[in-house]
């Protein structure tokens, strides 16, 4: 097995890869297109909003690993490691929040048959795609303020995290109201899916446009 690249190496290449990972959905785009094609370029939209939620944790997991072990080390180099253990405790117990995710059943190829097979397949992911944002969020978000003061005590400013955090839905209310209108608010309910994973994401990259340049480039 070849070695493992330095941190800041993995970081690097973590931030180099979000183009990858970080689809951004155009709603308006994917109506029109959805709507050419009966339906078939809707199947499209469901495989990339699936796929983009399971890469981009994988890839903010890489990320914030690579992050927090270049922290560490030089934590040693400093002598603050003792100093500076708890907060390290702490991204760990979020870590293990991001890698349990990992193991979510989020196959975006399985997920985009069962929803062309059975209509209530939308609503389940749509449910689950929701709460994995606000489970993902929440976790990554405690991970960079506690990166914050890490980084800040070793003398790297990095910044603070930004945007509002993401909360659920109230799916009861939702359900009723999409049985109401017979299927019509799911195109709501997706717009909203949609805009919500791109802010997320935008609100990321800030973040790590600031890690990258604290890191050096």
């Amino acid at each position: 097995m070849p070695p493992a690249a330095p941190p800041v190496e993995r970081v690097r290449s973590a931030y180099a890869s979000r183009s990858e990972s970080d689809y951004i959905a155009n709603f308006w785009t994917a109506l029109g297109w959805s709507i050419l094609t009966c339906g078939i370029y809707g199947l499209y939209v469901i495989y990339q909003l699936t796929r983009r939620s399971r890469d981009h944790n994988r890839r903010r997991l890489d990320l914030l690993e690579a992050s927090t072990a270049l922290a560490w080390e030089r934590a040693q180099s400093s002598g603050k490691a003792d100093q500076l253990r708890p907060q390290f405790e702490r991204i760990g117990g979020h870590m293990n929040v991001l890698r349990g995710m990992l193991s979510d059943f989020r196959d975006p190829v399985i997920w985009t048959l069962i929803c062309l097979l059975t209509g209530i397949g939308y609503l389940i992911l749509y449910i689950l795609l929701d709460q994995d944002l606000v489970k993902h969020d929440q976790a990554e978000r405690a991970i960079e303020a506690d990166l914050v003061a890490v980084y800040n005590e070793l003398g790297a400013d990095l910044p603070e995290p930004v945007g509002e955090a993401h909360v659920n839905h109230n799916y009861a209310a939702r359900v009723v109201v999409l049985l109401v209108t017979f299927g019509i608010y799911g195109l709501w309910w997706q717009y909203n899916i949609m805009d919500d994973g791109n802010r997320h994401f935008e609100t990321n990259w800030t973040w790590e446009d600031g890690l990258r340049h604290a890191l050096g480039g």
